[in-house]
């Protein structure tokens, strides 16, 4: 296991083009870190750059306390797990695993230990001498995180390994990832645009924009507490509701309905020019959730009916707001209903900046 930090991390392609925007980031021993967000926001080039696989424009990279900026990637202790396995399609899955052991002229002995105490973490040690033509896609990215696993390096770091993945396969091996961390305690760097796989897996997340870190947090802290606008609206499914507001009277108007805020909201979005009102879709309820919560008139625009729950739309003053129903949930579109909302678990955000307030 090893540390890994990341200090004004920059990435220019000419004097122009910047994708990578100064980033620092501290990562503990056997940490689970997961970089997330939209396509292009940067992630993946920012773990290439930590792999040595994209050379550092300015900043520095240290492993374990070592500056390693100029390390070429087999010097820097780490092993990565890349989107589209790259298995040799001619070679065994012990093979596979054992090829890198063996160009760096490991003892046989050690190989086999490796390997299979590897395949028998992962559940395929019965399959060490198939193909990986013969292979699931979910057993052909076990064997890819079996020959990382059997390196023994300081630092994993994952490149979207699931993408590839249907959906049931995706949430088997998200879950096997999981209970890999949990036996191994290595220091992983995982990336991925899925939301759920970054709450699922991580100790902690950073949220990536365009280069820049928009917050690094743990996955409570980026739900319920996020730091500015766009982390609000990019987690959670459905995101939380965003719409933009005044401030009147302590009160947020969403355009002639006034929403009770906190006193100390209130007090710091005083003197925002422009503000974005913000609740999560659990957070708005058919009845009070506990004492001071208030009642507000809504009336209903869309049923999306999921068989556990039922997503609704509802018009609240000129805003859209959808709200988690229970699956039971009958009221029909145009029907004027009450939606109940708790003030602590209300958000703010200045417009202009998009911070959270």
């Amino acid at each position: 296991m090893a540390a890994v930090e990341l200090r004004g991390v920059t990435k220019r392609y000419d004097s122009r083009t910047t994708v990578i925007h100064g980033i620092d980031l501290d990562i503990q021993h056997g940490e689970f870190v997961v970089f997330v967000g939209p396509s292009g926001c940067g992630k993946s080039t920012l773990l290439r750059m930590i792999a040595g696989l994209e050379p550092i424009t300015g900043g520095e990279v240290r492993i374990d306390g070592q500056r390693v900026n100029d390390l070429p990637p087999r010097h820097r202790d780490i092993a990565m797990v890349f989107q589209d396995y790259a298995l040799y399609p001619h070679k065994t899955l012990y093979e596979n695993m054992a090829f890198g052991m063996r160009l760096r002229k490991t003892p046989e002995a050690d190989i086999q230990r490796r390997v299979q105490n590897a395949a028998q973490l992962l559940r395929i040690d019965h399959m060490l001498e198939r193909r990986p033509a013969a292979l699931s896609g979910g057993q052909r990215q076990r064997v890819a995180i079996g020959r990382a696993i059997v390196r023994e390096p300081k630092v994993f770091l994952f490149d979207e390994p699931l993408s590839n993945l249907d959906a049931q396969l995706r949430n088997e091996m998200r879950s096997e990832i999981k209970r890999l961390h949990q036996r191994l305690g290595a220091t992983i760097i995982y990336v991925t645009h899925d939301q759920v796989e970054a709450m699922t897996l991580a100790d902690r997340i950073a949220v990536l924009s365009a280069g820049r870190r928009m917050q690094y947090d743990t996955p409570d802290a980026v739900y319920n507490r996020p730091a500015a606008v766009f982390v609000a609206g990019f987690t959670g499914a459905p995101p939380m509701n965003l719409c933009a507001c005044t401030l009147a009277d302590g009160q947020a108007d969403l355009g002639g309905l006034r929403v009770p805020l906190p006193a100390g909201l209130a007090e710091r979005a005083r003197d925002a020019p422009a503000l974005t009102f913000g609740v999560r879709p659990e957070n708005v309820r058919l009845a009070p959730a506990a004492p001071g919560d208030v009642a507000l008139p809504a009336q209903v625009l869309l049923l999306e009916p999921l068989g556990a729950e039922t997503l609704v739309t509802f018009r609240m003053g000129q805003a859209e707001v959808v709200a988690r129903c229970p699956a039971a949930f009958r009221e029909r579109p145009g029907q004027a209903v009450t939606v109940h909302l708790s003030p602590p678990e209300l958000h703010l955000f200045d417009r202009t900046s998009g911070a959270a307030l």
